[in-house]
């Protein structure tokens, strides 16, 4: 049997310490690391929800990468069409981890109603996009259906219908200026229809974006029906969103131009890639408070053990011997603590999880009217090894205190 183990529980079981001066010192030392705990989840879990539902709503209406003509020049309307004969449309087979490949076209254009006017981006959608993506935004109506006939459906943003005083049902017409290579100058005039109205929270995306059927586009600028604007191309998973932007980039012609969404909106995951640092930084500060409270609580448990110790080391136990029996015992009461930290935070995080019970004061500043959470396994047991681990790394040094005690006075020590 490991004799330092044996001590050590032994003292936790024989509950001294519940009736000494220690016991408010150990209770506090444990409700610092439940604490600790409890706000190092929030803070990873809150920061890594903001960060995953920021990048899924972006994904949502602009897909992980897009494939356009280097004439277009990163713009959001189309000028020079790309041809839907090309290797990877509909199924992108030479590329692994590609879920969805999608055609979509997008024209400027201003909606006029008898009050007033709005500058609009329509974008131009198939029958083949998927439009699951975006259910979960859609607040009135229902989504456009582009499987049939042409038809002058459209989904349009609360922000935009608001301004437009506009609803659901309500038709209006919108004017589309014809680009500088065409002959004439009369612009492009199309009546729609509102089937359905969306909110996503960003305003950059639904105070212009108006979705319409590809077809209309087509017609305005006289394209043939195999040719489309860009596509919009969705991954398996986010993390592989720069290997798969470079590799998708070989695999296509070089008259085609591939761009990511961290590209395209370079200061919106600059501000997100922020959230790591606040994080980490929370982390550390916990870690260090949590720390600093358990060094208190063991110098206190070695002061209480001084007889305890001089016994010990006159019975021949090596200092290595008796520090690890304090080691065993702090970390218990770390155990403890991240029991019950765990407990609470995951209990917290699921409650926001479901019930959505806090929400942000301004969530135009966060696109999001809640605050998300999002958390994994191995998060939480790397957080928590972490925890344990870099705990007792701070408390080898103060364990070494018991090195200087002697036998002598330990034993006389009241």
């Amino acid at each position: 049997m490991n004799f330092e183990y044996f001590i050590a529980k032994r003292l936790i079981r024989g509950g001294a310490d519940k009736i000494s001066i220690s016991a408010p010192i150990i209770k506090i030392a444990i409700a610092a690391i439940a604490l600790g705990i409890l706000m190092m989840l929030i803070a990873i879990a809150t920061g890594d929800g903001l960060k995953v539902k920021i990048r899924e709503k972006v994904t949502a209406f602009n897909g992980h990468i897009q494939i356009y003509n280097y004439d277009n020049n990163d713009s959001d309307v189309s000028v020079v069409p790309v041809s839907l004969e090309q290797d990877f449309y509909p199924e992108f087979k030479n590329v692994d981890g590609i879920v969805h490949v999608q055609a979509v076209a997008s024209k400027a254009g201003v909606i006029r109603t008898e009050e007033t006017f709005e500058g609009m981006i329509a974008k131009g959608v198939g029958k083949e996009y998927n439009w699951k993506v975006l259910e979960e935004y859609l607040i009135e109506g229902q989504l456009p259906n582009y499987t049939g006939d042409l038809n002058d459906e459209v989904l349009m943003s609360r922000i935009m219908a608001n301004r437009l005083q506009l609803k659901t049902g309500d038709t209006f017409f919108s004017v589309f200026f014809k680009d500088d290579s065409s002959k004439s100058s009369t612009p492009n005039q199309r009546k729609f229809k509102i089937t359905g109205i969306y909110d996503s929270g960003f305003e950059e995306i639904d105070g212009v974006l108006v979705f319409v059927d590809i077809r209309h586009i087509q017609r305005m600028n006289k394209w043939d029906s195999n040719q489309v604007g860009n596509f919009e191309v969705f991954l398996n998973d986010y993390d592989d969103i720069r290997e798969k932007t470079l590799e998708i980039h070989g695999k296509t012609f070089s008259t085609l131009d591939t761009q990511n969404i961290q590209n395209k909106y370079r200061n919106i995951f600059e501000w997100i890639g922020l959230f790591d640092f606040n994080t980490a930084l929370i982390i550390g500060i916990m870690i260090l408070v949590a720390g600093i409270n358990m060094i208190t609580a063991l110098l206190v448990l070695i002061l209480e053990r001084t007889q305890m110790i001089g016994i010990l080391k006159a019975l021949g136990s090596s200092n290595w011997s008796i520090r690890k029996v304090f080691l065993y015992n702090a970390t218990y009461l770390i155990g403890i603590g991240l029991l019950w930290g765990n407990i609470i935070g995951l209990g917290v995080i699921w409650l926001q999880s479901k019930y959505k019970l806090f929400k942000f004061p301004n969530p135009k500043e966060y696109y999001i009217e809640y605050i998300p959470v999002h958390i994994n396994f191995w998060t939480i047991l790397i957080l928590n090894i972490g925890v344990l681990l870099l705990c007792l790394l701070m408390l080898l040094l103060p364990s070494y205190i018991i090195t200087k005690i002697t036998p002598v006075k330990a034993i006389k020590f009241e």
